[in-house]
């Protein structure tokens, strides 16, 4: 072992133990069909009573976005509205955010949508609790420090577990570098999992935010040292909902229990990794998101199996884990039955990947981009992430050359 991979593992192993007394909680869910009728309830319990809702354009055309204004305005909530959110949100929204925020005196956040509106939505509270802060300057671990304004999370997709996780994925306007503020000031108060949002998705969103919430169930429970016993029951929750719903949620859209159970596997999931960590698996993605503004459900989907095949044997045990969770077959205890379950397990997921239109790599990822990537990976993942396999510079590029289906 060398002296780089024995420091980033003693990290994990110190950090495990300080992480125990950090004061970990999880976002109250409201869930069911008809759920989002009591955001006016939950917000005037916070004393709430001028919010900022932060959306996108695509859900206002949709008319998602406005089923929950229209309640708002029933109940006669004096809000503030922000619907420019990007796919990958940038820097510069933040700030657009953080500025309308302050100038309409709001008192809290309702982030209506995927990741996107809720991360921007929670690094704009984190610089409404900071103004003097960049969001590059609170990018990283437990650097926000201070309640943000209380936050109504609610999701319109099923994958990116924002409504309950610590993390906030922000894209530098200049650099294109994404910053992830992690800090568990992040985490929403509520959580509203209402499938009937979810009903109009097209399959291939549908489709590649349920892979976004198998990744982070997976990389959740492939973590070695910080998970617990309740977020390994969550990521394995996950893992059983997702094989059992995410077919039928993409096959269609009307089948409400499908997505109402996915809207609770990507919630699981989304405990699970705020909990235990993620791994390799995001930290690539991240970065084809800050350069070429992939979808990030998209990224995880494509690097997801290529990644658990370089891991080798030292996930097969808990890929075989998670593959019995998943209905794959049943361990008897042996290696080579083990060995046999998680290549299934893998196998399966690239079977998802095809069955949804997902491709199996990215060959728009340019030579010159690569040693940017290598070193933003690098850095996001180590020493944080108690992945199984710890990468450098020349794995981390044979996994790339995978990932844009060069080798």
């Amino acid at each position: 072992m060398s002296l780089k991979i024995a420091f980033y593992r003693t990290f994990q192993f110190v950090f495990n133990y300080g992480a125990r007394v950090l004061p970990w909680k999880k976002a109250i869910p409201i869930i069911g069909d008809g759920s989002i009728r009591r955001i006016p309830e939950f917000l005037k319990r916070e004393n709430a009573i001028h919010p900022m809702v932060v959306t996108d354009p695509g859900l206002m055309k949709a008319g998602v976005a406005g089923m929950v204004l229209s309640i708002l305005d029933e109940a006669d909530i004096n809000y503030e509205l922000f619907d420019q959110v990007e796919p990958n949100p940038s820097t510069d929204t933040v700030d657009a955010i953080q500025r309308l925020y302050l100038e309409k005196k709001c008192d809290s956040l309702v982030a209506i949508g995927g990741g996107s509106a809720m991360d921007a939505a929670k690094a704009a509270g984190a610089r409404v609790t900071f103004p003097n802060k960049t969001v590059g300057q609170m990018g990283g671990l437990l650097k926000v420090w201070k309640k943000i304004p209380p936050f109504f999370a609610v999701p319109t997709t099923s994958g990116t577990g924002s409504e309950t996780t610590i993390a906030a994925l922000v894209t530098d306007s200049k650099t294109h570098h994404k910053y992830a503020i992690m800090d568990l000031h992040l985490i929403p108060k509520y959580a509203f999992l209402d499938p009937d949002l979810t009903k109009g998705l097209p399959p291939f969103i549908t489709g590649s935010t349920g892979m976004d919430a198998l990744t982070h169930a997976v990389e959740a429970y492939l973590c070695w040292t910080y998970n617990t016993k309740e977020s390994k029951a969550f990521a394995l929750d996950a893992v059983k909902l997702i094989f059992e719903n995410l077919d039928k949620a993409y096959e269609d859209g009307s089948d409400i229990d499908a997505r109402l159970n996915m809207m609770i596997a990507s919630y699981k999931a989304g405990f699970a990794f705020t909990r235990a960590g993620v791994g390799n698996i995001h930290a690539i993605a991240h970065t084809l998101g800050g350069l070429y503004n992939t979808p990030h459900g998209l990224a995880n989907a494509v690097i997801m199996p290529i990644v658990l095949e370089d891991y080798g044997n030292k996930a097969t045990g808990k890929l075989a884990i998670m593959a019995e969770t998943a209905g794959l077959g049943d361990r008897d205890g042996t290696t080579s039955k083990d060995s046999e379950l998680a290549k299934s397990f893998i196998q399966n997921i690239k079977d998802m990947n095809k069955r949804m239109d997902i491709p199996a790599s990215f060959d728009f990822i340019k030579d010159e981009d690569i040693p940017q990537m290598i070193s933003w990976a690098l850095k996001e993942a180590n020493p944080i992430y108690p992945v199984p396999v710890i990468y450098d510079k020349n794995r981390a590029a044979m996994v790339i050359e995978k990932v844009r289906g060069e080798l």
